[in-house]
């Protein structure tokens, strides 16, 4: 068995960026950028009032009350043409451009609103409520790193540097195939020993949710003949997984019905809990990822194993997040194998504190539904007590 550290670098490193492709800003949420985006165009544009007021020059009104002349209005998208004289100003409002030969924006409460004529009640302090010509940004300035993955926000900012198509990495094709003859749809007819094929639904979602593709290869039987079908069903994809068929016997399986296609075996077991029987090598040029058919080892395995796979394949951080938190109960030693326990978190004081479930068979999908997070306990971890630290990966994210 190898570590699961090791599981994940040997797995990151059988996969490269894919390859890009331009999509209008629209369809950017949740896209990686294949390549930094620069301005188009600084901005703000020209110096512009933050506020509705008078722009005017600042020696005019450095002594109150000061009465200056209205030469005209600057609205937001008017700009005034001309430039301010002595004596002179501007009715100006907010995003307007403040005009030639002002230096300050005296807001519109500290004045009598003279349309001809303005009283200024309030001295005027030079760059007052004037946003100056690129505050935000300049021409050229990158807005977006390549590898970041878009968030409504990076969207408003590169739609504001004028950006209208996006270079993004495509989304990583993932074929999916259950194996088991036991295994039928949600609503099908089952026979006896039968049971519902759900972690599909679960990997599918959490596939998408990553920037993934996925290619429904169905079920398929507990055959020599269908799983030897495979490469060719799962042609064009980046990353062929299966669920189930990954303990000993059946790992014989793949291996002889693969093994005349040029499947080539990294690595079978994990030292790990739950999650043990994971298959991972190659099929020529296409990875195979086998998660074990447990449901919850299922959705684990995905967490810790394919996430990094999709991440590498989009040239983001392959790294699993962890934070800490406190032991609700006692916690007993841990094996020789990596533990991941589902817990219920709760916030007091600042600070989440952990409560593992009672049961953690890994058949049990209410507890992986129900819990915030798994906490990690290292092989040969000792005893934990009630409040003493213990590392969390939080569900919250996947």
């Amino acid at each position: 068995m190898i570590t699961v550290a090791e599981a994940i670098e040997r797995i990151t490193a059988a996969f490269k960026p894919v390859d890009s492709e331009s999509v209008a800003i629209d369809d950017g949420a949740g896209r990686v950028l294949a390549e930094t985006v620069r301005a188009r165009m600084t901005q703000p544009p020209a110096p512009v009032s933050a506020m509705d007021g008078y722009a005017v020059r600042a020696t005019d009104a450095a002594t109150v009350p000061a009465t200056l002349k209205v030469i005209g209005t600057s609205p937001a998208g008017h700009p005034f043409a001309g430039k301010v004289g002595p004596g002179q100003s501007v009715r100006v409002f907010t995003g307007g451009v403040v005009p030639e030969g002002v230096d300050a924006v005296v807001i519109q409460e500290d004045t009598d609103l003279g349309e001809e004529i303005v009283t200024i009640r309030e001295a005027a302090q030079p760059g007052r409520h004037i946003r100056k010509a690129g505050l935000d940004f300049r021409y050229g300035d990158a807005l977006a790193e390549a590898g970041r993955r878009l968030s409504a926000r990076d969207l408003s900012l590169l739609a504001a540097g004028d950006i209208p198509m996006l270079a993004v990495r495509r989304r990583p094709r993932i074929a999916l195939a259950a194996t088991g003859d036991e295994l039928t749809p949600p609503g099908a007819p089952r026979g006896p020993g039968g049971i519902v094929a759900s972690s599909g639904y679960g990997l599918s979602a959490l596939i998408q949710k990553w920037g993934g593709e996925v290619l429904d290869l169905g079920i398929i039987p507990d055959t020599v003949e269908a799983v030897a079908a495979l490469p060719r069903r799962a042609a064009g994809a980046d990353l062929l997984l299966t669920l189930g068929g990954a303990s000993v016997g059946e790992h014989d399986l793949i291996q002889k019905a693969l093994g005349p296609k040029g499947f080539v075996l990294d690595f079978w077991k994990i030292a790990m809990r739950p999650g043990k029987p994971l298959i991972f090598g190659r099929l020529g040029t296409l990875p195979l990822m086998g998660l074990p058919g447990n449901p919850v080892s299922t959705l684990v395995c995905a967490i810790l194993f394919l996430r990094p796979a999709i991440a590498a394949m989009l040239g983001t951080d392959t790294a699993t997040p962890l934070m800490a938190a406190r032991a609700a109960i006692d916690i007993k030693a841990n094996d020789k194998r990596q533990d991941y326990i589902r817990a219920r978190l709760e916030l007091r004081d600042g600070e989440f504190w952990a409560t593992p479930f009672p049961i953690q068979d890994s058949g049990m999908l209410s507890t992986i539904a129900a819990a915030d997070a798994l906490i990690v306990r290292p092989p040969h971890a000792p005893a934990v007590h009630p409040g003493e630290r213990v590392d969390i990966l939080p569900l919250e994210s996947f």
